[in-house]
């Protein structure tokens, strides 16, 4: 339902839940935090602002959205959701976190697969002024590399 997947659509998200690495998918498999039977957990390729090393929450089965996601993967989501906040509040020692999750390309939905950001936020970070001015970029696998390791670190993952 509300689906905008173009035809022969190739989900860079799949690939990375299937240890895919390609030109397809920026995610590797060395930002992999967290895994379970139906989610995985990986840092983000893009960098925002002040906030780098944020993760992404998915299923590691294909949804495009919160309208075609089951309810025992929504539920495993929040679970994974709040076990990598706290990881992320120990780890990166920030004042909170940001939860993002969009849903169709009006929402700002850019991956067809359903994903949750978990974003460490600080004060004064200033992330709305960053992410309205577009000030994100895409990072090398050996950047995101200190944050996946430090996340597994703390999950013993």
């Amino acid at each position: 339902m509300y689906n905008h997947a173009p035809e022969g659509y190739i989900c860079p998200i799949c690939l990375a839940v299937q240890g895919i690495e390609s030109e397809q998918t920026m995610a590797k498999q060395s930002d992999i935090v967290y895994r379970d039977a139906l989610t995985l957990v990986y840092v983000n390729s893009k960098f925002v602002g002040n906030n780098p090393g944020h993760v992404i929450v998915v299923p590691t089965a294909h949804f495009e959205n919160l309208y075609d996601l089951p309810v025992e993967y929504a539920h495993a989501i929040v679970e994974t959701s709040q076990k990598l906040a706290q990881a992320l509040k120990a780890v990166r020692k920030c004042d909170g976190v940001w939860i993002e999750q969009n849903n169709e390309p009006a929402s700002g939905q850019h991956a067809f697969h359903y994903h949750m950001h978990i974003i460490p936020r600080f004060e004064d970070d200033d992330l709305r002024n960053e992410l309205a001015k577009g000030n994100t970029r895409v990072t090398e696998a050996s950047e995101r590399l200190p944050y996946a390791e430090a996340l597994r670190a703390y999950l013993g993952t």
